[in-house]
């Protein structure tokens, strides 16, 4: 089984610029991928308002009984977010080295729009690799 599920990208108005799916479970269709990052999104940018403490980054981490939701958000807005099994560890810098990926293979790509959806091989191919290690790496634990 997979530690990872699906891994989606947000951009800083709340449109779904990338989805990722990793194993059969959790898998879900266009329009739930969608119907997700747009809640995600609105869930995020409420809790940064609600939070009693100055300089709330937003959630980033939810909890349940059979999956962990782990965010990270760039100081652009664009908010990236992994679906994995409970308890899996080190998220974070997976995230933080997925948004190096996306800096160095997406920003830079002279072809790539802005807020626009991502394809970019060069970052699904070193992307697939980062999430492969990382599996290699959970499994021998």
């Amino acid at each position: 089984m997979a530690a990872i599920y699906s891994l989606y990208i947000i951009n800083k108005s709340g449109g779904l610029i990338f989805c990722k799916d990793y194993g059969s479970a959790g898998k879900m269709d266009t329009n739930d991928s969608l119907r997700l990052a747009s809640l995600w999104h609105s869930m995020h940018a409420i809790s940064q308002q609600l939070s009693p403490v100055n300089g709330c980054v937003g959630i980033e981490l939810l909890q349940a009984d059979t999956f962990d939701l782990h965010c990270f958000q760039s100081l652009t807005g664009t908010k990236f977010f992994v679906v994995c099994e409970p308890g899996t560890l080190h998220m974070e810098s997976l995230l933080k080295y997925i948004y190096e990926l996306y800096t160095d293979y997406v920003l830079k790509n002279p072809f790539y729009e802005m807020e626009m959806p991502i394809r970019c091989e060069l970052f699904d191919i070193n992307l697939s690799q980062a999430v492969q290690k990382d599996r290699v790496a959970l499994l021998g634990r």
